[in-house]
């Protein structure tokens, strides 16, 4: 979790972005409040790329451009959109970095579903 945080290359998690949203709204209200040094702006602006950079991966992880977070509420269904399930053109799953694009998520819970219909054949729902 957080490696490279503030590069905009590769793909992370939900939880890691919510992190990152939690993080970004503390300094915020800090900075709202009132509550602080004027050498404390100087850290908006690494904070600022640091926000950015994690958006831009979370987009990754939807498999969208990065832009895409400076659309209003789009962040908020980062928090809980679940993300690409494989490899996609930005990099392989963080949930699931073993799948490779000839193994997806899908073909994995079918060789599953199969071998347990296998065991129940004697099964009749009629």
């Amino acid at each position: 979790m957080f490696q490279a945080p503030f590069s905009f290359k590769g793909r992370i998690r939900r939880l890691e972005f919510g992190i990152t949203f939690i993080i970004i709204s503390i300094w915020n209200m800090i900075i709202r409040i009132g509550y602080y040094e004027e050498w404390m702006l100087f850290l908006t602006i690494p904070l600022m790329w640091f926000q950015w950079a994690q958006g831009a991966k979370r987009c990754h992880d939807r498999n969208c451009s990065g832009w895409w977070q400076l659309v209003p509420f789009y962040a908020l269904w980062m928090l809980f959109a679940e993300g690409t399930r494989g490899p996609n053109k930005y990099g392989p799953d963080p949930k699931n970095p073993h799948l490779t694009s000839e193994t997806t998520y899908d073909e994995m819970n079918t060789e599953s579903a199969m071998g347990s219909e296998t065991q129940n054949n004697d099964i009749n729902f009629e």
